[in-house]
């Protein structure tokens, strides 16, 4: 079926093809680059305003955790806790994946009974108040690296403080 010409027909052919993609690229980048040189660009003729250089000089206000949560809604925090159900229980020495979280606050780090704690959270603090909370529910790898807790946190401060009003508010 194959001959050696047919084989020497399709090998010049696959060459050919090979030669005329490298000589268009050469030819794209020589008629599309400066001085036909590699590497080289020219300045943008013309630059669209975003308005971005504007705001950069502007620094948003750090505000005080205790401010945000003397603010804070415990029922907001009821329905951000949500995220957390499916590791943490509320219920008293009811644990989970997660330890259980009634009386979290005030509580010492590491203190629920018969919950299996991986040892790097006492490490970053002693007690959970509501600061160690915000830190940890930010980021709880970056608050405690080494932790178990693979929840990648929560962004807004004001949700933290809700749901830290929340768990304050379960035990009066």
């Amino acid at each position: 079926m194959f001959d050696t010409m047919t084989f020497t027909k399709t090998l010049g052919a696959l060459c050919g093809s090979l030669l005329i993609f490298l000589l268009a690229g050469w030819a794209a980048e020589s008629l599309y680059s400066i001085g036909g040189g590699h590497g080289e660009h020219a300045e943008q003729a013309y630059v669209i305003d975003t308005g971005e250089a504007e705001g950069a000089g502007e620094e948003v206000a750090e505000v005080a955790f205790a401010d945000v949560l003397a603010a804070a809604d415990p029922e907001k925090g009821a329905k951000v806790f949500g995220k957390c159900k499916a590791c943490h229980k509320l219920e008293d020495g009811a644990n989970s994946t997660g330890p259980f979280l009634y009386g979290v606050v005030g509580r010492e780090v590491e203190s629920a009974a018969g919950f299996g704690y991986s040892g790097k959270l006492k490490a970053a603090a002693d007690v959970w108040t509501p600061e160690n909370l915000n830190h940890f529910l930010e980021n709880p790898k970056g608050f405690a690296p080494g932790t178990a807790m693979s929840f990648a946190g929560l962004k807004k401060i004001e949700d933290r403080a809700d749901v830290i009003a929340y768990l304050d508010s379960l035990d009066n």
